[in-house]
């Protein structure tokens, strides 16, 4: 019995493990709502703020150069999230 029990408690002096994959994880969600959330704020100032994208304070070039800036933005950052997902995580 006293065996058994020897076996089933970890030795003192093994340290427990980093797991890099769940760092590597962990870090791939801070990067998608860090850029997700600097890209709004960026686009929130411009638009609102600024007015590039409100019809009454802006210009029709302004708005153009707004929205089309949107959409680009946007596509970069579906871009990137896609990229830095589609590698998938090893089975445990």
């Amino acid at each position: 019995m006293e065996e058994e029990k020897d076996d089933v408690q970890p030795k003192k002096d093994e340290e427990p493990k980093f797991d890099w994959e769940l760092m590597e994880f962990f870090l791939k969600i801070i990067r998608t709502i860090f850029v997700g959330l600097f890209l709004m704020l960026v686009n929130i100032t411009l638009g609102l703020y600024l007015g590039f994208g409100v019809p009454e304070e802006s210009t029709p070039g302004r708005m153009i150069f707004f929205y089309s800036w949107l959409v680009i933005t946007l596509a970069a950052y579906i871009y990137y999230v896609w990229k830095m997902w589609k590698h998938k995580m090893k089975a445990p």
